[in-house]
């Protein structure tokens, strides 16, 4: 079974030493879904506070540039670039974001903080409305780049 990396032989946690590693394209897609009412669905196009997809769509770019502040040992990248689209859905708002960066570590928090801070976004400009929406489906959906190479989520199967 491999170590977790970012512990020393101490069990103290670390950064990860990364000087060692190649700049390479990493990518990675993160995916989030905030559950919702049909009435607050059907609300969203009159929110007073604003356009609930716009205000998202741009809380998840601003924080994924913030993640190695918000995450204690994430290194800071300088992303080429990050996407946050959402969709509404039947029985909520579906949420799917990309980053890519030319670095010695990959982009995965990134993607998971954009799409994370999309959905807080979504429930903070909802909850007037609702307070019980959840937000759940929080995982990385694919990953290339770097030595541990491509990553797809298995696709889930219905019951």
């Amino acid at each position: 079974m491999p170590k977790l990396s970012h512990y020393d032989r101490s069990g103290r946690a670390r950064m990860v030493d990364i000087s060692a590693k190649a700049a390479t394209t990493r990518e990675a897609q993160a995916t989030a879904f905030v559950a919702m009412t049909p009435a607050v669905l059907n609300a969203l196009s009159a929110n007073p506070k604003g356009d609930p997809f716009e205000t998202a769509r741009l809380a998840g770019i601003m924080a994924a540039k913030k993640t190695a502040e918000l995450i204690p040992l994430c290194h800071p990248l300088q992303l080429s670039h990050i996407d946050v689209e959402l969709m509404q859905c039947e029985n909520g708002i579906a949420i799917s974001t990309s980053a890519k960066t030319t670095a010695e570590t990959g982009v995965e928090m990134e993607a998971l903080v954009a799409a994370s801070v999309a959905a807080l976004t979504i429930y903070d400009m909802c909850k007037a409305l609702e307070r019980g929406m959840t937000v759940s489906d929080v995982y990385v959906l694919r990953k290339s780049g770097g030595r541990s190479g491509l990553y797809s989520r298995p696709k889930k199967h219905k019951k």
